[in-house]
């Protein structure tokens, strides 16, 4: 019913930046939020940063803050995330996720297939 893809990820040096983005399509309602979540290799998914559709509330992992950024186009349904400073604890898959009502008035999460992002020399 909703469909969520993500872009931007790659291979980057220490100190440097990515922007990872994630489009929503599909019989959408109403976004009420979206956000990213990460996992490292051997670890649990643990969360990036989020930000809800209507206000201008934003949220960020301690591990982030001050060095993520992120952003939303209500028009185009799409939600990024601005990594500066990135360090090789950052590497992970990148998991977009959103809370969505769809048009049957149903609410639940959806996540994306991640994005890889590799931070190293």
């Amino acid at each position: 019913q909703v469909q969520l893809v993500e872009s931007g990820g790659g291979l980057v040096q220490p100190g440097g930046s990515l922007r990872l983005s994630c489009a929503a399509s599909g019989s959408i309602m109403r976004i009420i939020s979206m956000g990213w979540s990460r996992q490292a290799p051997g670890k649990e998914r643990e969360f990036v940063a989020s930000t809800y559709w209507m206000t201008p509330s934003t949220n960020y992992a301690d591990s982030v803050k001050g060095r993520f950024t992120i952003s939303r186009d209500n028009a185009k349904n799409t939600v990024y995330l601005q990594m500066n400073s990135l360090k090789p604890d950052d590497t992970a898959v990148y998991y977009c996720d959103a809370y969505v009502t769809t048009t049957d008035r149903t609410t639940q999460q959806y996540w994306g297939q991640g994005t890889q992002v590799t931070v190293s020399s």
